[in-house]
């Protein structure tokens, strides 16, 4: 065997222990900080599943065959989201919009697309990633309706994750108040970071987060021609339910339901599935280049 074949191998498998080891930690990784992890390599099926290996050639496939999309409609049961000045709350409201991006996107052949939640139901933040990942997804994103301190705020806006801090002010707030979701939730997970956790997360997390910058930019050129953008790039934000280290995600804010105009455009099923019809037209056009 050659020298250089066998360094191949050699790397290939420690690339298969790194995400088998992160997968088991995903409930953690998705808090703000790192938990203390333990990486134990794959023994079992379900982890043998979320493998580096196994999630890649799944990904390369459905380019060819099923593109696997993970749609997560915000908030839900508890926790309403944001609440407009005519008591619009965002928890249905997007629902209704990411039925109708599912509806879209199966219209076309070769679109596999799930929902994290079907009804009016509480998931925390580090399970919807969870779900993600359990379905081989191959892209994510979370459908949101703003929610702003000033009720002349309106637009739509797509934000990615940042490990270097937010891209804007708004960048930040809106993280902050879209990971108070887990407020909510009764689980406590105890942290403590690493800096060889820190380092590992990273290096694997890097090319995801450049795949969900081209992902929010072809939902951004869909978007725009139907309505208002706030940002007119892909905003970046440490947002809890964008953190999965191996799944191309983006969090997409829909409009501003405490803007008095967007709240009542948000209650018409015609700008519903206006806005449904753009962000799923920029899924489609990323898995196109993907394949280009």
């Amino acid at each position: 065997m050659s020298t250089s074949n066998s360094d191949k191998k050699i790397s290939l498998l420690r690339r298969r222990l790194l995400f088998s080891g992160l997968s088991l930690c995903l409930p953690a990784l998705a808090k703000e900080e790192f938990a203390t992890l333990h990486f134990i390599p794959a023994e079992s099926s379900r982890v043998a599943q979320r493998s580096p290996s196994h999630h890649q050639s799944s990904r390369s496939g459905s380019r060819e065959s099923v593109k696997r999309v993970m749609i997560d409609p915000g908030h839900g049961g508890k926790d309403p989201g944001a609440i407009g000045h005519r008591g619009s709350e965002e928890k249905h409201v997007v629902l209704e919009i990411a039925q109708n991006i599912r509806t879209l996107l199966k219209q076309h052949k070769g679109y596999d697309v799930k929902l994290t939640r079907e009804v009016d139901e509480f998931i925390p933040l580090y399970k919807r990633i969870e779900i993600a990942h359990q379905h081989n997804a191959d892209i994510f994103l979370s459908i949101h309706a703003d929610g702003f301190t000033r009720p002349e705020a309106h637009g739509a806006s797509v934000f990615a994750l940042s490990t270097r801090g937010a891209s804007s002010t708004l960048a930040r707030y809106m993280a902050s108040k879209e990971n108070a979701a887990d407020d909510f939730t009764d689980i406590d997970v105890q942290t403590r970071d690493t800096a060889l956790q820190r380092v590992l997360f990273d290096l694997v997390q890097h090319r995801t987060i450049q795949d969900s910058l081209k992902l929010g930019q072809h939902i951004i050129r869909q978007v725009k021609a139907v309505h208002p953008m706030h940002s007119q790039h892909t905003e970046q934000a440490a947002f809890v339910v964008l953190k999965s280290p191996s799944v191309p995600s983006v969090l997409v804010e829909t409009s501003f339901i405490t803007n008095p105009n967007e709240e009542v455009l948000l209650g018409t099923q015609v700008f519903r599935m206006k806005i449904a019809h753009a962000i799923a037209g920029g899924i489609m056009r990323y898995f196109a280049h993907a394949v280009a």
